[in-house]
């Protein structure tokens, strides 16, 4: 069973920056991790996503401004997020499956994070 728990959101201007951690119990280092959001109003949807290989994949929206990265030691994955908008406020939630591929899809993924609320102000 793993359990994984994000911290770091909060309030920001835009064109500010927030990173993001989620923190695992359990051994993660050979899951994929990833990072979804939700909007008030809208549906769960992909924002990144590692491989346990390293290899990365990201959403259209946010290339060029997230990193994904993950620290196998300390069990913890993170959402470095520059050049923030608003339509990058969201609860941001963590997750994580085991196996070899991408996984972008919502239900793909097997364990989740309590979420953690960012809000970018104009």
């Amino acid at each position: 069973q793993v359990q994984l728990v994000e911290s770091g959101g909060g309030l920001v201007q835009a064109g500010g920056s927030l990173r993001l951690s989620c923190a695992a119990s359990g051994r993660t280092s050979s899951y994929a991790m990833g990072w979804f959001r939700q909007a008030p109003g809208k549906e769960r949807e992909f924002v990144a996503t590692m491989k346990w290989s390293g290899g990365t994949y990201y959403a259209d929206s946010v290339k060029g401004r997230f990193i994904i990265s993950r620290d196998n030691a300390k069990q913890t994955v993170y959402l470095q997020m520059n050049s923030l908008n608003p339509d990058d406020t969201a609860v941001y939630y963590c997750a994580a499956r085991q196996g070899i591929y991408v996984y972008t899809v919502e239900n793909e993924y097997d364990y989740w994070g309590q979420g953690t609320q960012v809000t970018v102000s104009s």
